[in-house]
């Protein structure tokens, strides 16, 4: 026998008959359980979630780093997410207004989370069959792109309003707006309205107009689908729904939405100067990431203003991609040229022609353009700076220098020119194959880079003091006989450095990349100070600078006016032994632009290739875009005098020299005038009359003449004394140097 009877056999009046405990107690439970789970999923909403202190870091964000060039113009950004940060002031209304259109309308109604908006959304969505508009609102988008992922689950979606609720409390309206328009991402690698403005149209967020607005503020919900460098047709699509919507709340008027959701779409990436100028991005770059991190480099929004000159760093560029193209194809050129897949090597620097160039402002030190490779997305190795090799002639202006600073004057006659040089391993004579003269001036000498010649000076002014020359100029050089034809090895920075001092009255000044450093609230972190050493005098500066502007106008450089370049100029070419290397340095007052010409692997770029075929027309071409203006010429000192002088002998001339006889180039005899002006520091003015025009005499004072014989006008001790060469590349940290290939070996010299 059962004694129970299950409940549901009762009948209905003893089933009513229960007792009234039972019903509350089950009651209580279930409303336990309900509160219980409520409780829990509360709970999982709070917990875990930002605390009011991490809300209020919405305000910093990764921003890029803006490098300004001198103009103020935007040349690079550094980031991990390209970003610039802009107030909402800096923001067109415009894009205020479509974003509010297609995103949350009642956007300054709401507290948050919009239950209308909710509501709204899903009845249009389904009216119109797509995706209109989204429920959340714009603090909703903001907690979650700040706090949450994009998981489409109940529990993200309570979070999200929880979170949106408490940014309300801490956040104005115009502030959130603020931080989603400069978080929100649009594609194409831009976060922010700003970046997007300037990646898709060139401009600034405060400059983009209605239909730019629209198709912009449409990429928000899907980037990458509606990004119009990809998919031109889906974001103009989009955008007409943006400007639909722009109509349905009352900011456009529906006959100006309809034309301008027909109009076209002008693309400008605005970011397009930054593939020029890469090698000295990524100087400045290491030279930052050494003094603030790269942490903060990349996300700190820092304002860097640097020395570069857009302009002229595209120049640059420009000039040595189609100076080694045209080298490639002269005739006596063998190896792969670029674009030969032989040439590129995984792993390794790319063995085809390379080149590399720095522009400088002499008189601030400011380096104007550099680059250091032909391709920097094939090769980041940075010939400019990283690189050493010999620098063959170009180093023989030090070496003059120094004798111009012994007392010898651009009229100093060199004579002897075939006596060797006795060295430990015997007698020393270069080869010569510029001139077979037996003697010259000191202007000839130079002009026509005579390696004979330039060992006679060489033996007049003193291994050590060439050698403490060369150390005031911030150049290494071995403390041999070979060291006139520059054996010693440099960098194409250091040269354009050493070569300013002539444009610049004599002082030297250390290479200047970067002006200054802000942080994102403007606070000053560095501010160059950029030092000037005096490392020759005045005079002698002015009178190399007179003798360096024959070799452009009528000497080795010559090919540079060929190229168009026409203002005053002085420079010197340099060739290396076996043609390994081709260099020219050259100077106007405002600009001195160091060019190099080799491979990485150094070996002959072609017979007979000396740095006038090479090179000078690099610096040419270079030279006629960058320096549009006309810098004058260096300022001619207070105690430089000028007089009439044979050019033959540099002595004082005679009637004879004024109508001499010589043979022309088919044996005739012609008469011609060997007069010419020469400039001299007071004091050491020729006093003698032309031996070979006039009647024969000549005293060859110790000024006047450089022998075999020779020795220094003064004491060596008086007239040098080594100082500690200028820093390189400035005061900023320099960067750190990676293995350079091999240099080459052996003798160089030539011009």
């Amino acid at each position: 026998m059962r004694l129970l009877t299950p409940l549901r056999r009762l009948p209905a009046r003893l089933r009513a008959a229960r007792p009234a405990w039972v019903t509350k107690r089950r009651v209580r439970v279930a409303a336990g359980l309900v509160l219980g789970l409520v409780a829990v999923g509360t709970a999982d909403v709070v917990i875990g979630t930002p605390n009011p202190e991490q809300i209020r870091t919405l305000v910093h964000m990764p921003q890029a780093t803006t490098v300004f060039d001198i103009h103020g113009q935007l040349a690079f950004t550094i980031f991990k997410e390209r970003r610039i940060a802009v107030p909402l002031t800096d923001v067109s209304p415009n894009i205020v207004k479509a974003v509010l259109a297609i995103e949350d309308q009642r956007f300054y109604d709401h507290y948050g989370v919009d239950p209308w908006r909710i509501g709204g959304a899903i009845l249009a969505n389904l009216r119109h069959g797509e995706s209109l508009q989204g429920g959340s609102t714009i603090t909703q988008q903001l907690a979650r792109k700040s706090f949450l992922t994009d998981e489409k689950t109940l529990r993200r979606k309570l979070k999200e309003a929880y979170l949106a609720l408490r940014i309300e409390r801490h956040f104005t309206k115009d502030q959130i707006l603020e931080l989603y328009l400069n978080k929100v991402y649009f594609g194409d690698g831009y976060y922010g309205v700003e970046a997007a403005s300037r990646g898709y149209f060139g401009k600034s967020a405060k400059s983009i107009e209605i239909a730019e607005a629209a198709l912009l503020v449409g990429l928000i919900q899907a980037p990458s689908h509606y990004a119009p460098t990809g998919h031109l047709d889906r974001a103009t699509a989009r955008r007409a729904v943006v400007l639909r919507q722009m109509v349905a709340a009352g900011f456009l008027d529906a006959p100006t939405s309809a034309k301008l959701a027909s109009s076209p779409v002008a693309l400008v990436d605005g970011f397009g100067q930054e593939r020029s100028g890469q090698y000295f991005k990524n100087h400045i770059a290491r030279m930052l990431i050494d003094e603030v991190g790269w942490e903060r480099l990349s996300q700190g929004g820092l304002r860097v203003f640097a020395t570069i000159d857009t302009a002229v760093q595209v120049a640059a560029e420009r000039a040595v991609v189609r100076g080694l193209d045209r080298a490639e194809q002269l005739p006596g050129f063998k190896h792969p040229k670029r674009g030969n897949p032989r040439t590129i090597h995984a792993g390794g620097s790319p063995s085809y022609l390379q080149g590399a160039l720095v522009a400088i402002d002499p008189s601030s030190g400011e380096v104007r353009a550099m680059t250091g490779g032909r391709d920097f997305n094939e090769s980041q190795y940075n010939r400019a700076i990283q690189m050493e090799r010999q620098a063959g002639s170009a180093f023989k202006p030090i070496v003059y220098a120094a004798a111009i600073e012994s007392g010898y004057t651009p009229a100093t006659l060199v004579t002897d020119l075939d006596a060797p040089m006795q060295v430990p391993d015997g007698a020393w004579l270069p080869d010569d194959g510029h001139s077979k003269s037996s003697s010259m001036t000191l202007r000839t000498a130079l002009r026509t880079s005579s390696n004979r010649a330039a060992v006679q000076v060489l033996r007049a002014v003193g291994i050590p003091a060439a050698v403490n020359y060369a150390h005031r100029l911030g150049l290494d050089a071995p403390p041999v006989p070979s060291l006139v034809l520059g054996t010693g090895d440099v960098s194409v920075l250091s040269m354009a450095v050493a070569y300013g001092a002539f444009a610049n009255g004599g002082f030297m000044r250390e290479p200047v990349f970067i002006r200054r450093v802000e942080d994102a609230e403007g606070h000053v972190l560095y501010s160059a100070k950029p030092k000037a050493v005096p490392v020759i005098s005045e005079d002698t500066a002015f009178l190399m600078a007179q003798m360096l502007a024959d070799v452009v106008n009528s000497g080795t450089g010559f090919r540079a006016r060929e190229a168009g370049f026409q203002f005053a100029a002085g420079g010197k070419t340099g060739t290396t032994n076996e043609y390994r290397d081709a260099w020219f340095i050259g100077f106007t007052p405002a600009l001195v632009t160091s060019v190099w010409v080799g491979f990485d692997q150094p070996q002959t770029i072609l017979p007979g290739g000396y740095a006038s075929e090479l090179a000078v027309p690099i610096w040419g071409r270079f030279m006629k875009d960058a320096a549009t203006t006309d810098a004058g010429w260096v300022k001619r000192p207070a105690d430089i005098v000028s007089i009439e002088i044979c050019r033959l002998t540099g002595a004082l001339p005679t009637e004879g020299c004024r109508r001499a006889t010589a043979l022309n180039d088919r044996g005739e005899m012609t008469a011609r005038s060997y007069l010419g002006v020469e400039y001299f520091q007071s004091g050491t003015e020729p006093v003698d009359e032309c031996p070979i025009h006039g009647d024969g005499m000549f005293s060859g004072t110790r000024r006047s003449i450089i022998s075999a014989a020779s020795f220094p006008v003064r004491p060596t001790d008086d007239v040098v004394h080594p100082i500690a060469p200028l820093g390189l590349p400035g005061q900023m940290p320099a960067i750190v140097k990676i293995a350079a290939p091999p240099k080459p070996a052996g003798r160089s010299g030539g011009g």
